[in-house]
């Protein structure tokens, strides 16, 4: 028998995606301060740095995210979540179907990398960057929590705004909802977390973003190819290296760098 609907239901499904990205990020700071265990730093996309992480910077990193997490993205996710509800019942008690949560999933991810894109390349504009943007950048080789280390206004406007967009637009139930904010978050960390891993994604695209600046500005790629900004990446070693790991090999040993070019 089906008991009266559970109204705090959605804010507690929310709460996913946030103990998701910690989980991940205390495992990740783990290897990073203590450089064990060993095996995993051969993954090191950019070997001589974060070999250990600064633990000062790194303290610095967590205090900022921190405060987007609590101070801004809380509040943001509650007005999604109120919009959603005057729109229907996010916390209908049928949940969609397999096939709906891959489309609306799939729906998701076209608008961020849209979005994302666009907005990124804003804020790289020399007018935006120094004041905000340039906080993001001041890890050349990122580690996994400085995903969303970001001045507060780069936060909402490329961290939060790409990842909430679909989920409002389509009238998502919070179940793909939640689970749609905690594939983005962990997307983003490996994306960040400076180690190519086997049988992840790849992080190379976005850490050679963090390394060159004017290049790879997307998530997905589609748009740096249309707009021509991964010419240089395409041009790489590290273009050769963005593939998912199949064994146990670090492609940066298998592909390595032209001792002469090595990233310059």
């Amino acid at each position: 028998m089906r008991g009266a609907p559970d109204t705090h239901h959605g804010p507690r499904t929310m709460l996913v995606p946030t103990l998701s990205f910690w989980l991940l990020n205390a495992l990740l700071m783990l290897v990073d301060t203590t450089g064990k265990p060993n095996f995993i730093t051969r993954y090191r996309i950019q070997p001589d740095k974060n070999n250990p992480v600064d633990p000062v910077r790194l303290r610095q990193a967590v205090k900022r995210v921190l405060f987007n997490q609590v101070c801004l993205s809380g509040p943001v996710v509650v007005l999604t979540y109120m919009v959603m509800k005057w729109r229907g019942d996010p916390c209908g008690p049928e949940l969609p179907t397999f096939h709906l949560v891959l489309l609306e999933l799939a729906v998701c991810g076209l608008l961020e990398e849209i979005l994302f894109y666009y907005t990124h390349r804003l804020v790289h504009h020399p007018s935006l960057y120094k004041s905000i943007h340039k906080i993001h950048h001041e890890w050349t080789a990122p580690v996994g929590v400085v995903a969303l280390y970001a001045h507060p206004v780069e936060h909402v406007l490329s961290n939060m705004l790409p990842a909430v967009v679909g989920p409002v637009l389509l009238g998502s139930h919070i179940s793909t909802t939640s689970l749609w904010f905690t594939i983005a978050l962990l997307v983003t960390t490996v994306s960040h977390c400076g180690y190519h891993l086997p049988f992840l994604p790849s992080p190379e695209f976005h850490d050679f973003h963090h390394l060159k600046f004017n290049q790879c500005y997307g998530v997905l790629g589609v748009l740096d190819r249309l707009h021509g900004t991964d010419d240089k990446f395409r041009n790489s070693k590290a273009y050769e290296r963005h593939t998912v790991l199949l064994g146990l090999t670090p492609l940066s040993e298998s592909i390595p760098d032209d001792p002469k070019k090595a990233r310059d």
